[in-house]
Order: structure tokens, then sequence, then C-alpha cells
């Protein structure tokens, strides 16, 4: 009776984060060939497809999605034991695993790291970006010591009681246009004004935090394309198709052709915290990345 393996639950979720064989091969240092035997086993292991091949890349089946996420607890149970027994044996003691959702990797993070460099010199950061949810996931598994997320403070206090949270900023969401869109040289617009927009978004998932479209409560957005890739989206912008949100940590990535408007109202931002586990010190390494990280969010 075959089994399944943590080096092919390592791939099965590279291959489901990256889409394509050969870019997780590409991620992992594989060829090609042994991401298809290792994807090959797990199906067997499971009695049925794991993904669905496209012309585009693989998309995860039910069965493959169910497998990730139980896959994913096992592996940060595992990282989580491999920090706790180097720990003990005096090794990794200066090394600190710091993960991010993509936008935060984009600015704040690096920004951090940069201080790091002058505070802390002997520290070693290795990075691990995902989705608000899988970091703390990941948090509360002990496979990350800190992370930047994106949600709000109490609800991460309520679901997460063995976390503990701050508040970092507001990220403001901001509008993107191409260059020749009426809204180009505007300073603001307000929710009324993007009701007849058409919408470039990058999931139709209502529980993504950021759905691609910023909805007000009185209008329902004409969704003209969906994709979920930040150059495809903009580049739709670009060529003057659509518009989207562009997070306020991001603006400033946005391609030649593209234009980012604030939105007037309250709602149009999120909060950005650091979190780590509760019982963290004062005296651990990951407490001068929480100092270097509190600092680039006050640039």
């Amino acid at each position: 009776m075959t089994e399944f393996t943590v080096v092919g639950l390592r791939v099965l979720r590279e291959v489901a984060a990256m889409g394509s064989f050969s870019a997780a091969a590409q991620a992992l240092g594989y060829t090609q060939s042994a991401i298809s035997r290792q994807v090959a086993a797990l199906e067997a292991t499971a009695g049925g497809a794991l993904f669905t091949r496209t012309n585009r890349g693989v998309r995860l089946t039910e069965a493959g999605a169910v497998l990730v996420r139980h896959g994913a607890a096992v592996l940060d149970q595992l990282a989580a034991a491999e920090h706790e027994l180097a720990s003990r044996a005096g090794r990794g003691a200066r090394r600190v695993r710091l993960g991010g959702f993509p936008s935060a990797m984009a600015t704040l993070v690096p920004r951090a790291i940069t201080r790091l460099r002058g505070i802390a010199p002997e520290l070693t950061v290795t990075l691990r970006e995902g989705t608000t949810p899988a970091l703390l996931r990941r948090l509360a598994a002990g496979s990350v010591d800190v992370a930047v997320v994106g949600a709000e403070l109490d609800r991460v206090t309520r679901e997460h009681p063995e976390l503990a949270a701050e508040w970092l900023l507001d990220d403001p969401l901001l509008l993107a246009v191409g260059r020749a869109h009426p809204l180009a040289t505007a300073a603001s617009v307000t929710p009324g004004e993007l009701a007849r927009e058409r919408w470039i978004i990058g999931s139709t998932d209502s529980s993504e935090p950021l759905l691609g479209a910023w909805v007000a409560a009185d209008w329902t957005p004409e969704v003209a394309f969906t994709a979920r890739d930040w150059a495809a989206k903009l580049g739709l912008v670009a060529a003057g198709l659509g518009v989207t949100i562009v997070p306020g940590l991001s603006a400033a990535a946005v391609p030649d052709g593209v234009l980012c408007v604030r939105i007037a109202d309250p709602r149009a931002s999120r909060p950005v915290l650091l979190a780590r586990p509760a019982s963290a010190t004062t005296g651990e390494p990951s407490q001068a990345v929480v100092v270097a990280l509190r600092a680039s969010a006050a640039e």
C-alpha cells in the first residue's frame, strides 16, 4: 500500500502555489519529470486526479484542495519541530522566519530587512509569503516566528488567542486607472463615481480580503476581466480595459501606463498588523525583526 510522503506533500504545495509543474520544479530545484513522478505517486495514493491540466497550467481539483489543506498542516508542524529541535541543540538560535502577504513583501518587509542589517547583522531572516489566513495558521503551528498580515485587529485576537497582534499601519486602497482614463487627473474619487466602471478583479471569491473591486453598499461592480496575476491586471488597466484596486503598499511598483487615485471613503483601506505567538518574549531574536518592522511602517 502506498503512502503520502513529505517530499510529495511539498511538491503538491509548490505546484498548487505556482500553477505549473515547470515553475514548481524551478522553485524546488527538481527536474520537471521528478515533479511529475511525485504528483503521479500522490494521485495513485489519493485514488484520483489532484490537478486539472489546462493549456495555461494546472488547477487543483476538489481532492487536490483537500490534500493541500491537510498537507500544509503537516508540513507546518514538521517545520516547527525542526525549529524547536535546532533551538534546543543550540543551532539556528539567530534565525528568524518572517512571513508576509504579497503587498507587504514588496515594500514593508524589504525596508525592515535593510534596517536589520544595521541593528542585528548577525540575524538570518528567511521569508515565507502567503495569504493572511495561511500566515496566521503558520504562526499558530510554530512554522513562522513573525508575520505581517492584513486583517482587523479584533478579529485576529478573537480567532487566534494564542497569537499577539499589534497595528502597524492603515494601508489605503487606491483606484488604478490607465493614463487616458477620465479619472486619471482626479485628486480623489467617491464610491458613487465608480459605480459605472468596468472592473478587473483578482478573484470572484467574496471571502478574499482584497477582492479586486472595492464595492460600495449600493452598487455591484461590472466585471470585465478576472486575472490573479498583478502584472496581468495592471496590463489590462494600462490598455484602458478597466480599473482595479491597488494597495497603497504596492503603489510605487505600478507600471508607467497606470496612475493611482485616492478613494475618498474611510472604508477604502485595510489595517496591516504585526503578529507573532503570544508566548514570544523581548529577549528572542524575533524582537529585532519586530523593532525593524515598526520602524519601516512608521516611514
